[in-house]
């Protein structure tokens, strides 16, 4: 019977327990990349549109509802600073790494080239 009402309820929301599952689990693994992500590129200064288009450019697309959220928790952490500037006429917040951001930045770097290593290794 259990089964059942999590078969009726996925289905409720056209998408199986597996679908929704795999959704969750890809969902979890990409915050972590995501983050890295980020992180490497705001070795170099960029506004939220042109963070977003290079990071699409090298096959990564992130929604602007997730990274906004991101940077703006990245800068709390301190990890992040900012300042706004006009730009062609209009202001525009400018992100770069921090000093703290960098060295996090380098130990996670670090991190992932070991767990990615490990995975290659098991797959």
């Amino acid at each position: 019977m259990y089964h059942t009402v999590v078969d009726v309820q996925c289905m409720r929301y056209s998408m199986t327990l597996t679908e929704n599952l795999f959704e969750n689990l890809r969902l979890e693994l990409r915050r972590g990349c995501l983050t890295l992500a980020v992180l490497a590129q705001l070795r170099q200064e960029f506004y939220g549109y042109t963070l977003r288009k290079a990071l699409a450019e090298r096959g990564l697309d992130i929604d602007e509802s997730t990274l906004y959220p991101l940077l703006r928790r990245l800068e709390a952490q301190g990890l992040l600073s900012s300042e706004w500037r006009e730009e062609e006429k209009r202001n525009k917040r400018f992100y770069r790494l921090s000093s703290d951001g960098e060295q996090i930045f380098a130990q996670l770097l670090g991190e992932w080239q070991a767990i990615n290593a490990a995975i290659n290794s098991i797959l």
